[in-house]
């Protein structure tokens, strides 16, 4: 099964009431073939969609069965959904490891919708479906530490009220920093 059948199939086991627009929606978009970034972990076809099974499977272990699988679904499968149609192709002259410089695809940020990461994640999937309150706090929150330093004051608040907020922003940072670096 590829990554976009297996998310198609991991969604639609949640049973969520308007599951099937939100996949009819990501199907529109670049969601399965789009980077996860536009230069570091990932930064390849389909990487958005790797990202986010890495993310989910990372916190399927770490949840302990705290959670329902459902939210674990929807939180980590679709923390990212702000990513969908951003990034452009582009070429950029690179210098490879001889010290000439080389065309090399990279990709750019063409943003047609300007917000930030976490809240944008949640306005496009409650267009969709309804969002717990932990699910809302847990996907506007998952970067943690690499919010914008006039939002760090809120961290410690959400990350004492939302563990599984705590827990997201973990699987996220071990699956980019360990799991899809190098």
């Amino acid at each position: 099964m590829d990554n976009k059948e297996l998310i198609i199939k991991l969604l639609r086991e949640t049973s969520r009431p308007g599951i099937d627009n939100l996949i009819s929606f990501l199907e529109t978009t670049d969601f399965f073939e789009a980077p996860a970034s536009s230069k570091y972990h990932l930064a390849e076809e389909g990487g958005l969609a790797k990202h986010s099974l890495n993310v989910y499977f990372n916190l399927l272990k770490m949840s302990e069965n705290r959670y329902s699988e459902e939210s674990l679904k929807i939180v980590a499968l679709l923390h990212d959904i702000c990513k969908i149609n951003i990034y452009k192709k582009s070429v950029k002259n690179i210098q490879n490891k001889d010290g000439k410089w080389v065309p090399t695809q990279t990709y750019i940020i063409d943003d047609d919708l300007p917000l930030s990461h976490g809240e944008k994640s949640v306005m496009i999937i409650q267009k969709f479906i309804e969002l717990t309150e932990e699910e809302v706090l847990t996907i506007r929150w998952h970067m943690g530490g690499f919010e914008p330093k006039e939002n760090l004051r809120y961290i410690s608040q959400v990350f004492s009220k939302c563990d599984l907020s705590v827990l997201l922003h973990i699987s996220d940072l071990k699956a980019t920093y360990l799991d899809e670096e190098g």
